[in-house]
């Protein structure tokens, strides 16, 4: 029996070079798209806010698929799973590096470039197709998800969704000695996602409460697993496709 309130432990922040050296040994599971799921519900983000490439629908690798069923069988009655993001198209990661950089840097104007790449880095990871070193949403394995009640409410997760700030660090809520109602409610609320995520082989990015990975480089390098199993993916075209199938022909 899983306990989703147990508290969140301490995790250490992400090395991306570290994560990028990790070997892939592609497994070439395919793309499921979520949208048609019924053990969970999608609301594409980045579409729906008119993000330039974003995708009108989620699709994740097949185990993925299969893990986030049964981390929403984890779930009490009345909550559900909301994916907002999984595969994401490099125009998609570009896009979003850039913004985040350009505003940060508006912001702060003397700021030290690395450190404005560092806070960067921290919400947005680095846009790559590099066969050895993916962002973790090219890969299919990295998925963006919140939770809803019954009827479609959002629950409150104490930051929103994409939020540069330190509120959206996972263990946020578990650091304050004293919660208010407010802040007891959001803790718990990431509890449970955390914790069924976990339970289902994924692994929780510390600084943001939104994002789980697994088979990607960043989920081995989490969890210590001597390789990778999913490299850059890609969601097909029809031409795409059916070239794809003449040239298996040809073989």
């Amino acid at each position: 029996m899983t306990d989703l309130l147990a508290p969140i432990l301490p995790q250490p922040d992400p090395d991306w070079a570290e994560a990028f050296r990790v070997p892939i040994i592609e497994c070439d599971q395919p793309l499921q798209a979520l949208g048609i799921a019924t053990g969970f519900t999608v609301w594409p983000a980045y579409h729906r806010l008119g993000v330039p490439n974003a995708q009108p629908e989620c699709y994740a690798r097949t185990e993925v698929f299969e893990r986030l069923l049964h981390a929403a069988s984890l779930l009490p009655d009345g909550i559900r799973l909301v994916i907002l993001d999984a595969w994401r198209p490099f125009a998609v990661q570009q896009h979003l590096y850039d913004t985040l950089y350009d505003i940060l840097r508006q912001h702060e104007p003397d700021a030290d470039p690395r450190e404005l790449t560092r806070r960067t880095r921290e919400f947005v990871a680095p846009p790559s197709t590099r066969a050895e070193s993916p962002s973790p949403h090219l890969t299919g394995g990295a998925i963006d998800l919140t939770l809803c009640d019954r009827e479609g409410r959002w629950l409150d997760m104490g930051s929103l969704f994409d939020e540069a700030t330190p509120r959206s660090y996972t263990r946020h809520y578990e650091e304050i000695a004293a919660p208010d109602e407010a802040q007891r409610r959001a803790r718990d609320n990431r509890r449970k996602l955390f914790n069924a995520m976990t339970a289902a082989g994924f692994s929780n990015l510390s600084s943001e409460w939104w994002h789980y990975d697994y088979g990607d480089q960043l989920w081995a390098a989490h969890l210590g697993k001597p390789h990778a199993i999913y490299g850059p993916a890609q969601v097909l075209s029809l031409e795409q496709l059916w070239r794809q199938q003449l040239e298996g022909l040809r073989r």
